[in-house]
């Protein structure tokens, strides 16, 4: 369990389960930039028993806040092989949880826990042009922009850009030297 300010981030329980897979196929919650592919119930009930969502090189976490509410998800997973890097990737469950600063501090807990006990180097963020809330989590975070990545995201029936940040390692971290 990793616990913020605002957030405890924690893995997905057994008596989770039932209120997670509905998060996750409900597409309604997903906004306008998360992608709408969803795992079956059979898949991620299967997933579950097999791994409860956490390996050694991906790994879901529960975003729940100081009224112990569910209020969304965060993951890091290897995106490319060959890289010594995970990307991480959240999502709010309600537009009423957004702008509370929740994602911002679920990010910077799993950086610091990702960093403090995994042997990588590199986090990085993929995120569509037009996501200014997403855009402003990785530039409070310490995120760089890296470049654009044309056509590489195919959401709602059509390819878009997105926008590649990262973080290193030895990167200064914002919430350490707050001003």
């Amino acid at each position: 369990m990793l616990i913020g300010e605002e957030v405890v981030l924690r893995p997905v329980r057994e008596r989770d389960l039932d209120a997670f897979i509905t998060a996750h196929t409900d597409l309604s919650n997903r906004g306008e930039f998360f992608p709408l592919g969803v795992r079956s119930e059979p898949v991620l009930r299967r997933q579950y028993a097999d791994t409860g969502f956490w390996e050694r090189e991906e790994g879901t976490l529960l975003i729940w806040n100081s009224d112990d509410v569910m209020v969304g998800h965060i993951e890091f997973f290897k995106s490319v092989n060959y890289w010594d890097a995970y990307e991480l990737s959240y999502q709010l469950y309600s537009s009423e949880y957004a702008g509370r600063g929740y994602t911002t501090e679920a990010v910077r807990l799993l950086v610091e826990y990702l960093f403090g006990a995994k042997k990588v180097n590199r986090l990085s963020l993929v995120i569509v042009p037009g996501n200014t809330p997403s855009r402003r989590i990785a530039e409070k975070c310490g995120f760089q922009l890296e470049g654009t990545a044309r056509g590489a995201f195919f959401n709602n029936g059509h390819n878009v850009d997105v926008l590649i940040y990262a973080l290193l390692r030895d990167d200064p971290r914002p919430w350490h030297n707050p001003g």
